[in-house]
């Protein structure tokens, strides 16, 4: 029985990927290739442990970069070995901390219902700490400052660490707000993203104890994604493999990665990790995927073309028996106006001759600014389609709102959220009175939370005090819910009908604030179906763990799948767009100073990783690449002249047709005549000359639809409006210009 599963696990891999699955021993480097079938090599590898080497599912640590990738691996896996594979732990970097801090952060001073802080609600703690050392944010940027304690914290350094490494004064000044930063957090009994790595790496290395727990338990760690690990990410994996020195043998090692798709240098990862991996484990074995099971010969003839001009790295050569396929596309626009019509046209040859639907297709670029002249030409064209990495749900206004009130139910001493939910919605406790709160708090040495409950201390009036007094009793009353183990969508029920939030959004006569509804009901629908999942071992259903859950979930929104009735177009950056494959790809805005960005120019090593972002792009295609570029496009206002991408001259020319589809259609030639600027619109047709905006008007507008004034500044021709138009973000229009009505 034994062998027949043996076999079945084994069968239909290739020779390369049968070693990756069957390796026994020391550590293991696989070294795959973009799709080449690594996924499929994991899963099968952790059956196979289980299956054939007697290895128990608890024994198995297995972690990712995505809650989408461990989510489906564990779904395989399953599908391999049955139940029992929900033993294991599967899951991201993050989650795999947190599930370990749950049971050893107490060793460090936190209670076990720690709050999660993400990238939004850190900048508003580093924000404040910076006020109270009265420091210029002109000066000293709060964005800039927690950037630069993200990547101390990536480094392991922490404060005091940090300080002794400081070279100058801006970064004197930012130890000090580190150092104040991280006493604030922890008196908020909270965790940054950073921390969750930081200090679960501070516990194995600190209280031998708990590093034999975990070294006892996982046997096998295998980590995907490997070239995207930073340094505290590689020493968390180092301490848990641990060494056959400290009186229990290594845990068995398999990482899985390709230095060829490291482009997250920006965000601490280090592509030495996997660069440096046989000098860090000498007795490593290597194994090299090559066979690609995704895109045509010609699309990885172009990927490898550019890709091996990049200097140390490991020698690869992608290759497909999928045959050579058709050539790829180039095209020159005029400007980038002329370059999304002509992915307009495209997109509707192919789904016209039955070629590629909308839903195959996505269009890549290299920065989210690059969207907008897409998504204009599509909208005006009925093109349906779907930018990734807008306003992510998790980050709306009113769903953090309704997240802070559920964080400071679990944890009062969340200060960042108590300091959210104060005066939402208005409860007349303006900022003076937080002043006079913070003082007391300050004077007393006591929280923020403690200070509420002996506001009548603070010097505040007596209206400002009954409020508050309201506030706290709200709080407490909601937590008794959480005392009674309520379900997690009753008490987030609770805590929007009880708190206002959703009687002023009922109330408001904003149609936006319909949507705002929507958005919150939503989010207690995502609570229902927390509830109605499989739980993992020792886990059990709560607010905490649902938090934590929200606090974890991959920051990509759902990509669509585009299988239904022609799905929708998928415009994304670069960045964004890896791990995914598309039958059709455009590849656009492949200019000089704009792919490769302008800020990487004469940086080698950040060329390089420009170089591995366009490998990464051209590898995303199955069957069908386009390759555009612009003459010129705008720039503030007037056009900037940028010369071909070195990308285009790296690939060779015999891969791609030029300037003309798979129908023979050819675009106009295009001459290299110099360029006059269009003339500027002329105060004609629907034009708004005179139109006289105030704060909180309603207009409407050609393109964006419903929106409120939110700021007015200049008069006459140099009359401006800031005006949020919901889902489309706020949009600083020149009124004279702009097709806008008063309603």
């Amino acid at each position: 029985m034994a062998e027949r599963i043996t076999e079945a696990l084994l069968s239909g891999l290739n020779p390369q990927q049968q070693t990756a699955v069957t390796h026994f021993g020391g550590p293991l480097l696989v070294v795959a290739g973009a799709g080449s079938g690594k996924t499929r090599v994991l899963t099968r590898r952790i059956a196979y442990l289980m299956a054939a080497r007697d290895v128990q599912p608890y024994e198995i640590l297995a972690i990712t970069f995505t809650n989408k990738a461990a989510g489906e691996m564990k779904e395989r896996v399953s599908e391999l070995v049955g139940n029992r594979a929900k033993l294991m732990w599967v899951s991201t970097f993050h989650s795999a901390c947190v599930r370990i801090l749950r049971q050893e952060a107490v060793r460090l001073g936190f209670s076990t219902t720690f709050s999660i802080y993400d990238q939004a609600d850190s900048l508003r703690l580093i924000t404040l700490v910076m006020r109270d050392l009265n420091l210029d944010p002109k000066r000293y940027a709060p964005r800039g400052v927690a950037s630069v304690i993200s990547n101390a914290k990536n480094e392991l350094l922490g404060p005091a660490d940090y300080r002794n490494a400081t070279q100058n004064s801006f970064e004197e000044v930012v130890a000090e707000v580190y150092a104040i930063y991280q006493q604030r957090l922890t008196a908020a009994n909270a965790m940054d993203f950073d921390d969750l790595i930081m200090k679960t790496v501070e516990v194995l290395q600190r209280f031998p104890e708990a590093r034999a727990r975990y070294r006892h338990r996982f046997k096998h760690i295998l980590v995907d994604e490997y070239q995207d690990t930073n340094h505290a990410q590689y020493i968390l994996i180092r301490e848990l493999v641990g060494s056959d020195l400290e009186g229990l043998p290594a845990a068995q090692l398999c990482v899985v990665g390709d230095a060829d798709q490291s482009i997250y240098g920006f965000r601490g990862a280090t592509i030495r990790n996997i660069m440096d991996f046989e000098e860090d484990y000498p007795d490593a074995t290597t194994v090299l995927l090559e066979q690609n099971y995704r895109s045509t010969q010609n699309i990885l003839s172009a990927a490898n073309a550019v890709i091996s001009l990049n200097e140390s790295r490991k020698e690869k050569n992608l290759w497909s028996d999928a045959g050579s396929g058709a050539k790829l596309i180039g095209f020159v626009a005029e400007n980038e106006h002329h370059e999304a019509e002509f992915v307009r046209d495209e997109l509707y040859r192919l789904q016209r001759e039955g070629i590629s639907n909308f839903g195959d297709t996505a269009i890549f670029y290299r920065t989210n600014a690059q969207s907008r002249v897409f998504e204009e030409v599509f909208m005006r064209a009925t093109i349906p389609y779907k930018v990734v990495g807008g306003v992510r749900f998790y980050e709306r206004k009113e769903v953090k709102d309704l997240l802070a009130y559920l964080r400071v139910i679990v944890n009062p001493d969340d200060e960042v959220s108590m300091r959210r939910i104060i005066n939402t919605p208005k409860r007349g406790i303006g900022d003076r009175a937080i002043e006079n709160l913070e003082e007391l708090a300050k004077k007393e040495g006591i929280s923020f939370w403690q200070s509420l409950n002996r506001a009548s201390e603070a010097g505040l009036t007596p209206k400002t005090s009954t409020s508050i007094s309201q506030f706290v009793a709200l709080i407490n009353k909601l937590r008794v819910l959480l005392e009674a183990r309520t379900l997690p969508s009753t008490i987030a029920a609770a805590a929007l009908e009880q708190s206002g939030l959703l009687d002023e959004l009922r109330e408001s006569h904003d149609p936006q604030d319909e949507v705002r509804v929507e958005n919150l009901e939503e989010l207690v629908a995502v609570a229902e179906e927390y509830q109605e999942r499989e739980v993992d071992e020792g886990e059990e259903i709560s607010l905490a763990g649902f938090l934590e859950d929200v606090a974890l979930v991959a920051d990509a929104d759902e990509i669509p799948e585009g299988e239904d009735h022609g799905g929708v177009v998928t415009l994304m950056t670069l960045h964004t767009a890896k791990g995914l494959e598309f039958p059709t790809v455009f590849l656009t805005g492949m200019e000089e100073g704009v792919f490769p960005h302008s800020r990487t120019m004469g940086e080698k090593k950040e060329l390089e990783e420009e170089r591995r972002l366009a490998y990464v792009g051209l590898t995303r295609a199955r069957e069908r690449l386009y390759l555009s570029r612009s003459e010129y496009r705008s720039s503030w206002g007037a056009p900037n002249y940028n010369p071909p991408s070195r990308f285009l001259d790296e690939i060779p020319e015999s891969l791609i047709d030029w300037n003309k589809s798979e129908s023979g259609f050819s675009s106009p030639p295009i001459t290299r005549k110099k360029f006059t600027p269009p003339p500027l619109p002329k105060a004609t047709g629907k034009q708004s000359k005179g139109l006289q905006l105030a704060v909180g008007d309603r207009v409407s507008h050609d393109t964006f639809g419903l929106g409120t004034v939110i700021a007015v500044s200049g008069e006459g021709d140099k009359a401006e409006a800031t005006i949020n138009f919901g889902s489309y973000g706020d949009k600083r229009l020149l009124l004279r210009y702009a097709p806008v009505d008063k309603l």
